[in-house]
């Protein structure tokens, strides 16, 4: 649906039908992005669906790289990035720069390997910055807010700020028991491509398409993260 196709919709015309999970599309307008004028723009409903969440897995054969597996999703249609706002600013060189600076910019997500595994991940773009031409990639990095707060405690009462250290009675000295009880809600970094693919001169509207790669949950500090790849559509 176009943008203004959404706002005719009512509440009950969407509830329940996944709608509220997906971001408009641009009907008409133009495939090149050079017809968006130089000057800088205040970026409005800046808004980032998903349509596939793939997790860096290493190879069983022995040398061989790493790869990205596919995933099923686990958590409900929620995982789309929706009323950001930023700035959108055109060179008169065809650069192009693009932040973020506030709005719905993080969901909790959680999928699951082929092999079983569920790997839980924050799909974020919080403090986006992406450099680059307007007719092609913009790249850049964003910020990858920890999964849990400090406050949250582990099955054993053990938390970043509060909580009990060790509950068993004897402090722990093994390297891999520390590592547990040592929780850490450092922030981390992640990696972004994007691309136009129309616009729209009438009306200001951008579309196009969009990868991530991002850390996944590291359970406060007791197990590494994973790479998570997200593609998707963006507008």
């Amino acid at each position: 649906l176009t943008y203004d196709q959404f706002q005719s919709l009512t509440y009950m015309q969407i509830k329940g039908t996944g709608l509220a999970n997906t971001c408009p599309i641009i009907d008409g307008g133009s495939d090149n992005p050079k017809d968006i004028k130089p000057g800088t723009y205040s970026m409005y409903k800046f808004c980032m669906e998903p349509t596939s969440f793939k997790v860096q897995e290493e190879s069983m054969q022995r040398g061989a790289p790493s790869f990205f597996s596919d995933t099923k999703l686990l958590t409900r249609l929620t995982y789309t990035l929706d009323e950001m706002e930023g700035k959108f600013v055109v060179g008169s060189d065809g650069s192009l720069r693009v932040t973020e600076e506030e709005g719905l910019d993080f969901a909790a997500v959680t999928v699951q390997m082929p092999g079983g595994e569920r790997v839980p991940f924050l799909f974020t773009v919080k403090e986006l910055d992406l450099k680059g031409k307007v007719d092609g990639n913009l790249e850049g990095s964003f910020l990858v807010p920890s999964y849990r707060g400090s406050t949250f405690l582990d099955p054993k009462g053990r938390g970043g700020s509060t909580g009990y250290n060790v509950v068993q009675g004897v402090q722990a000295d093994a390297e891999n028991e520390e590592f547990k009880n040592e929780k850490t809600t450092e922030s981390g970094t992640g990696k972004a491509v994007f691309s136009i693919a129309k616009v729209d001169p009438s009306t200001g509207g951008v579309a196009g398409v969009f990868e991530t790669v991002s850390p996944s949950d590291t359970d406060l500090g007791a197990k590494e993260a994973r790479d998570v790849k997200t593609n998707g559509i963006w507008y």
